[in-house]
């Protein structure tokens, strides 16, 4: 039997952070989720929803207790903003482990406009500044576990391995050659990917300053909605975004071709992206709870994904399954049209990962659920219409630029 720890998982309520935090009290952890509900109120704002009815966090909770017999404490706190509170909760839990989700994730609503691109910065770089300077004014000594994301490195480069946060380089000197590690260079490409860049200085000063054991993991793009306990009962089912903010590609291809929208695909589809199933996004978190890094050492970082595709290999894959049309249409971002990307992940592959690729037939459970729940997709909400600059257009389907697959 592992070590059971005192865990906070904040942004527990997220499409990563919920199945993160039923996978941890399952294997027998104290789980207290943290969160202001923000991903609920940005739903409204919209005019979206997921297309999987979510319950509320109240109902989750019981559902949760009902079905297992666990329990999971939740806060109802805006860590970025009422720092009080956070350390009243830190000093009364003292936990073992701190799980920081509780970031506005998204890179498109991140380039909508001034108000978003304010509040992407505001919420994520003050949330977790104030998660890590309460640990040190505290005296406490958490594990503090991050999701950032690839996205951090930009997709401009020629195919270079990107390894596990740290480049080797060498700085010549009158007489000698030194060798230090730096971060790999960030190149970010939205105001989403420039917070999690500037959040690993965060990490590096606080680890070298405060000995504070932090891990970071680069996540690629999530895929699928349902893990072995989300699957439970359909009260803790997951998230399933599939609008134009906050939809990650493949799943809105998914559900695009169930409502028998053509496949988006932005420019040519050449951009090469790092992917991973929800399910082993929840094993890595598992994994990286049980494998902390020890006070003093230098931030952990973690890739965390498990293959690389093109987005125009994706549509062709849904397409030849589905039968759905691929729409070639404008790239509402400011990027390389075509990419290559390859990424080590060689530290939870020796931690026993066994990742679940798209060759597996996980994409069939998700298309069942997105045609479960078809009819409550809103079809305004599928184009991607927030713009990175005036130069850029919507990626709204032209039908005389619409093909067969």
């Amino acid at each position: 039997m592992r070590n059971v720890k005192d865990i906070i998982i904040v942004g527990g309520d997220g499409f990563c952070g919920w199945p993160t935090a039923l996978h941890l009290s399952k294997l027998g952890h104290n789980v207290t989720i943290v969160d202001n509900l923000a991903r609920r109120e940005i739903d409204l704002k919209l005019g979206a929803d997921s297309l999987t009815p979510i319950a509320s966090m109240k109902d989750r909770r019981a559902a949760w207790k009902e079905i297992t017999g666990l329990t999971i404490g939740f806060e109802n706190i805006d860590v970025a903003r009422e720092f009080d509170q956070v350390t009243e909760l830190l000093s009364t839990i003292k936990p073992d482990t701190i799980i920081h989700f509780g970031e506005q994730r998204a890179a498109p609503y991140s380039m909508k406009g001034i108000g978003e691109k304010r509040y992407t910065v505001d919420n994520n770089i003050s949330g977790t500044h104030n998660l890590l300077a309460a640990s040190v004014e505290l005296g406490l000594d958490p594990h503090f576990v991050h999701l950032g994301t690839m996205g951090v490195y930009g997709y401009d480069d020629d195919g270079v391995e990107i390894p596990e946060g740290y480049l080797p380089v060498y700085v010549p000197s009158e007489n000698k050659i030194y060798q230090r590690d730096i971060l790999y260079p960030t190149n970010p490409g939205s105001v989403y990917h420039m917070t999690k860049s500037m959040d690993q200085l965060l990490f590096q000063f606080y680890a070298k300053n405060d000995r504070m054991r932090i891990t970071d993991l680069h996540q690629g793009i999530v895929w699928g909605t349902q893990t072995e306990e989300t699957k439970l009962d359909e009260r803790l089912i997951n998230r399933f975004d599939y609008d134009g903010d906050y939809g990650t590609v493949l799943n809105r291809f998914l559900m695009q071709a169930v409502v028998g929208h053509p496949l988006t695909v932005h420019g040519t589809g050449g951009q090469t992206r790092a992917f991973i199933h929800i399910q082993d996004t929840v094993n890595c978190l598992a994994m990286a709870v049980e494998n902390p890094p020890a006070s003093g050492d230098k931030v952990a970082i973690l890739n965390q994904m498990t293959e690389t595709h093109t987005v125009r290999s994706l549509a062709k894959l849904v397409a030849s399954n589905s039968g759905a049309r691929i729409a070639y249409v404008d790239n509402p971002r400011n990027e390389a049209a075509e990419n290559g990307l390859r990424v080590s992940n060689k530290t939870f592959i020796s931690l026993g990962l066994e990742p679940i690729t798209l060759a597996e037939g996980l994409m069939d459970e998700t298309q069942q659920i997105a045609v479960k729940y078809a009819h409550r997709c809103i079809r305004k909400m599928i184009p991607c219409t927030s713009t990175w600059t005036d130069n850029q257009r919507p990626g709204v389907v032209d039908p005389e630029k619409t093909k067969a697959a």
